[in-house]
């Protein structure tokens, strides 16, 4: 049965549960293995929201979307292509994204992330989405100038790496098709993206499977898919909100 789980803060803890309508469900044990219910229901208005992993890391994906690629022009990639993004840049819903001390244009990302549940290893494209908790909405926020500024050495790290750099949430739903998934990018109310995931040049078992023949993926790990059309820039002051059907809304606002 699909899921929606959430981590939030209460009374100063960090706790985890299942968002129904507008309460939180609390549960303990373990989100990805077989958690139980507390019993205690809290209103999703009176709890923060926290990032709805705890990921060892957050793999990006690039060239990833046919339309965006026709669009640059690119070469098709005979494999996936990816960066890590910094720990210190996972955020939540609603947490403010800071604006870097350097100057240079910040653009939005919008994009499905997908969240591991338990570890893969080498596993098969067959056996990938068994390694899949859910999904969730992500911004992947960077720093456009500082990409390509050094001729000698593409900077995606940095440019991608600054603190709240990559906002995810609100919640991670489980039980879904991410080949009906659309991703929708809101600035200031102003629809920026919309695109289908069904798009992507590597699906998310190829992703899976490929991306585990490299590095071990650990439940709470996210890979975000990549981005398509339509990103832009955002000015201090900017609301920029992500969303998916079956997810939720991903809002956070910049500077």
């Amino acid at each position: 049965m699909p899921q929606r789980w959430v981590r939030f803060e209460h009374a100063g803890e960090a706790a985890f549960g299942t968002l129904e309508d507008d309460a939180v469900r609390e549960y303990r044990g373990d989100m990805y293995g077989t958690p139980e219910p507390t019993g205690r229901v809290f209103a999703l208005a009176g709890l923060r929201l926290l990032s709805p992993s705890e990921p060892t890391k957050v793999i990006a994906l690039w060239n990833n979307f046919h339309a965006l690629g026709e669009k640059l022009k690119l070469a098709v990639p005979e494999e996936p292509l990816y960066l890590l993004k910094a720990p210190n840049s996972f955020s939540a819903h609603e947490a403010p994204i800071r604006k870097p001390l350097c100057d240079g244009k910040v653009v939005f990302e919008g994009e499905l992330g997908i969240v591991i549940g338990k570890t893969a290893t080498a596993v098969s494209e067959e056996r990938a989405l068994d390694h899949v908790f859910g999904y969730t909405c992500a911004n992947d926020v960077t720093v456009a100038d500082i990409l390509n500024r050094d001729a000698s050495f593409a900077q995606w790290v940095r440019a991608k790496g600054f603190d709240t750099f990559c906002p995810m949430g609100p919640a991670i739903a489980t039980g879904l098709d991410p080949a009906t998934l659309v991703v929708r990018t809101v600035l200031n109310g102003e629809e920026r993206q919309n695109y289908p995931i069904s798009d992507m040049r590597f699906s998310v078992q190829r992703l899976v499977s490929l991306i585990s023949q490299d590095m071990s993926l650990h439940p709470g790990d996210v890979i975000l898919c990549g981005t398509s059309v339509g990103v832009g820039s955002m000015k201090p002051g900017s609301l920029v909100e992500v969303e998916i059907d079956g997810i939720g809304r991903l809002s956070n606002r910049f500077g």
